[in-house]
């Protein structure tokens, strides 16, 4: 060890133009030199001793001391933020305070999710935009898959309070008609990439039931989340292959979620005793010719059901099904199911039966969902972007690949 450098060095910085408690700074506050992040904070406050603000933190260990106490590195320091935005020009407060303010905690968030995939399964991809108002901050990803390649784009930049917004970076969604068309467009000429394509509802949004998980006395999770089926069109261009989006040959799901969810750098601080939130979901959207389907359950770490639901839509009509139940089979030592049937009642006592057998899967790290780096509200500095890819013929089990989306072959019965 005492031949290798260190990959990071841990310095204590002083705060120029310092007050008592101004500004404050907290952990893991990006640290900037010549404005790239070299390293963040790891504690931070007033020293009488000296009169200044002390921080610590862990820097890069190929930056050398003579070249920190040089250039001198530089935090974000606390300033006042204007709060009114352009949201506040409509007319959607729902409480008095400027839209900006979500009237409630850090991990506020507010997401588009969608997926696509040909009637084939041989090409999918997958879009995710999220807004987090009480952290500053928006990220966006798209994920395409064909040929046993998934490829994940990733954005992230300052929110700067502006939640009406909705493009990050090389990437936009623009809301054609609510609740019916929406459309997203990618021009990243550095990673080769072009989109231009749209959502185009089949039936109209679900509202599935409102999802709350507590860590003790803490709220974990608390969100609410609607659900919708449609037809993809237009085009998709990565390097020299272009895939064309045909009415019809091309389904999908979306989805819209607002809440509390864990987003964000890692809370410190624990609720003891100490017991990570554990829950088993499986989310099953489906597209068939004439109708589709929407199950999903939410069982607690004991296996119990928590929360579930089931509707199918067809001929401009949504019915609720009840009495939900599951029988799945595992590939032996993984958590990969290999077959799943679900069933579930109509009021009438009709049966209906779900069988799904997947046929590959991708990874959500792509989209950010567990993702160590570029995990969901990180910040990475202003309009920040990165390319990377994942070879499916591998299947890692390390946490952020345990999360999935399956493309099935799947059988729709009514007994």
């Amino acid at each position: 060890m005492k031949d290798k450098k260190p990959n990071k060095r841990l310095v204590m910085l002083t705060l120029e133009n310092s007050k008592p408690g101004k500004p404050l700074l907290l952990h893991d506050e990006p640290i900037y030199l010549n404005n790239q992040i070299i390293g963040r904070t790891t504690s931070g406050n007033y020293s009488f001793c000296f009169n200044k603000n002390l921080s610590f933190g862990y820097v890069s260990g190929e930056i050398s001391k003579e070249t920190l106490k040089k250039e001198k590195p530089d935090t974000i320091k606390g300033e006042f933020i204007k709060m009114i935005s352009k949201g506040d020009d409509f007319p959607i407060h729902q409480l008095p305070t400027p839209i900006a303010e979500v009237g409630t905690e850090r991990n506020f968030y507010d997401r588009y999710f969608f997926n696509g995939y040909s009637r084939d399964g041989n090409i999918f991809f997958g879009a995710a935009f999220c807004v987090y108002p009480n952290l500053n901050l928006k990220d966006a990803s798209f994920v395409l898959v064909f040929d046993g390649i998934q490829h994940n784009f990733r954005y992230s930049d300052v929110l700067n309070q502006e939640r009406m917004e909705t493009e990050v970076g090389n990437f936009k969604i623009e809301i054609v008609k609510p609740l019916k068309e929406l459309r997203i467009i990618i021009e990243d000429q550095e990673k080769e990439i072009a989109v231009d394509i749209s959502f185009i509802g089949r039936f109209e949004p679900m509202e599935e039931p409102r999802m709350t998980l507590r860590n003790g006395s803490r709220i974990y999770m608390d969100s609410t989340r609607m659900t919708q089926h449609g037809n993809w069109l237009g085009d998709i261009r990565f390097k020299n292959k272009t895939i064309n989006l045909s009415d019809g040959d091309f389904l999908g799901t979306r989805d819209r979620s607002w809440g509390i969810r864990p987003v964000g750098a890692q809370d410190t601080q624990i609720v003891p005793p100490l017991k990570l939130p554990q829950f088993y979901w499986l989310w099953a959207p489906a597209n068939f010719i004439d109708c589709s389907s929407h199950l999903y359950f939410v069982d607690d770490e004991e296996g119990y059901v928590t929360n579930s639901h089931c509707v199918q839509q067809g001929n401009e009509q949504s019915t609720k099904l009840y009495d939900l139940k599951k029988e799945i089979e595992y590939k032996k030592g993984s958590r990969r199911i290999t077959k799943a049937k679900f069933s579930a009642l109509k009021k009438d006592g009709t049966k209906v039966t779900w069988s799904l057998t997947p046929k590959y899967h991708i990874y959500m790290c792509g989209l950010g969902y567990m993702h160590p780096e570029w995990g969901h509200g990180q910040f990475h500095g202003e309009n920040q972007s990165l390319y990377d890819f994942y070879d499916l013929s591998e299947d890692p089990h390390d946490p952020p690949f345990l999360h999935i989306q399956a493309i099935c072959d799947l059988s729709l019965i009514h007994i």
